[in-house]
């Protein structure tokens, strides 16, 4: 069975590396077009402040990125787990979900319910280190953060970020736009992640990482 559980812990890793470097391929192609628009640095942190759902794929991604911090800066990542206990405890009572798995409830599109919404829009990732403003667990994190900073394509058009773009035209808007990889894609990561035993369903960051 450990072999077995071996080989398959590769196999997902493998997939994910291509599907990261997929992803992360695509940003840079975006940042590219984007030019003076995109203004995401190190220190910018609104776009870690509020909850969102992951999917099994970023929570296992997450998992074996706190692992291998824990063995190479054990003490960065004690912190990263006490903000990640701290945040849990505030959110758990209210958890539009089963507090008991971490995972949140959804509706027949398999989209979060509408009360995730509202559902603390002020709770800052534990994966930030608030004093230096970057993420301590970067390599690790979820397709949400990957891609955020250029306009994201959509059936309803483009999703761009309150702080980046201001003045920019439509033509350069979509120009910039970043596609997202396929449902079909994500959805076979997120099979794999689940074979891997991450429960079948959305979770937050904070959940994952104060299990660790």
């Amino acid at each position: 069975m450990s072999g077995e559980a071996t080989r398959s812990d590769r196999r997902f890793r493998s997939q994910d590396s291509a599907f990261v470097a997929l992803v992360d391929g695509a940003f840079r192609s975006a940042a590219l077009r984007s030019g003076p628009h995109l203004l995401c640095r190190p220190g910018c942190t609104q776009c870690c402040t509020g909850v969102f759902a992951i999917a099994p794929a970023d929570a296992l991604r997450l998992r074996q990125g706190l692992a291998v911090l824990q063995q190479e800066e054990p003490a960065r990542a004690a912190r990263v787990q006490q903000r990640a206990t701290e945040a849990w405890s505030r959110l758990a009572s209210e958890f539009p979900g089963d507090a008991a798995s971490g995972v949140l409830a959804v509706d027949e599109h398999g989209d979060p319910v509408d009360t995730f919404d509202t559902f603390a829009n002020s709770e800052p990732c534990p994966a930030l280190d608030p004093e230096r403003g970057i993420c301590d667990v970067y390599a690790a994190r979820p397709q949400t953060c990957r891609v955020f900073g250029p306009p994201i394509a959509t059936d309803e058009g483009y999703g761009v970020c309150e702080l980046c773009f201001h003045g920019a035209s439509p033509g350069e808007i979509a120009n910039a736009a970043i596609h997202l990889p396929s449902e079909e894609l994500s959805a076979s990561l997120d099979q794999a992640a689940i074979a891997e035993g991450e429960p079948a369903g959305p979770t937050v960051v904070a959940f994952v990482l104060q299990q660790g």
